[in-house]
């Protein structure tokens, strides 16, 4: 990480468990579910889906991850900033993107209560069964990837575009 001033940063935290390592097959199948998710998704979709819910679970490695991946993808550096605020800048994506982005906070924030039936039908008008089914798969996997970051400590800062694929 490259500073352009002299102020000094904290330093970085060491991953508490280096878990693929560990558990390589699970690994293996988690990159295999998600590339199989993301079949049939806009490349920059997939990636706002998956910035969001970074966002919501607090997830510094997968935050890291999926802005270099959205921008290589030729997502806006405007449009990945405003996603945090995303309902007061609705402008800024489209109504398939607003109803992915809206799905992905109520399958993310699920100990909140159950998906709303006007969310699933919002996104439902968005997209077919099949691309419908692969958003919600998507959404679950990065949750998933989220929940292995977080709790391993995983160190954000280091990942390079398509470095894992």
């Amino acid at each position: 990480m490259s500073t352009e001033h002299s102020a000094e940063y904290a330093p970085e935290h060491t991953p508490r468990l280096a878990w693929a390592q560990h558990a390589p097959e699970v690994y293996k199948a988690m990159v295999r579910l998600d590339g199989a998710a993301r079949k049939g998704l806009d490349a920059k979709l997939f990636e706002l889906v998956k910035i969001r819910a970074s966002q919501l679970n607090h997830c510094a490695y997968c935050l890291d991850m999926h802005t270099k991946d959205a921008i290589a993808a030729g997502e806006s550096v405007q449009r990945i900033v405003q996603l945090s605020a995303w309902e007061e800048s609705k402008h800024f994506y489209t109504e398939q993107e607003l109803a992915a982005i809206e799905l992905t906070e109520a399958i993310t924030v699920l100990t909140e209560g159950f998906v709303p039936d006007e969310v699933y039908e919002r996104a439902a008008k968005h997209f077919d069964e099949a691309q419908l089914t692969q958003l919600i798969a998507s959404i679950i996997v990065i949750n998933s990837w989220n929940r292995f970051a977080v709790t391993t400590r995983m160190v954000p800062g280091h990942y390079t575009p398509g470095q894992h694929g």
